[in-house]
């Protein structure tokens, strides 16, 4: 399964994992708290970590398609959740 990470220099981690998951729970199963989410889509899963500067991001998919989608999902929503542009390199 191909995996996809990136590293978000971000003071608003923990708040942007909590938007995230209460956003996806209304139809996905998620896991969370504080510092650590965990979104399962039908194809893949999220797994996000806060600390104090940065927001870490990792996303395992069924295949490079769908790896290519989810990021574009996980990035639009991470943008919308923030409310400004974030500088989000995903590096396979």
């Amino acid at each position: 399964m191909p995996i996809s990470r990136t590293e978000i220099a971000t003071a608003d981690g923990s708040k942007l994992i909590n938007r995230l998951c209460k956003h996806w729970a209304h139809k996905l199963e998620v896991e969370h708290d504080a510092e650590q989410g965990r979104v399962a889509f039908a194809d893949g899963t999220c797994l996000m970590h806060a600390t104090a500067d940065r927001l870490t991001v990792a996303i395992e998919a069924l295949d490079e398609p769908t790896l290519d989608h989810l990021e574009g999902v996980v990035s639009s929503h991470l943008d919308r959740m923030a409310g400004e542009p974030l500088d989000i390199v995903w590096e396979n």
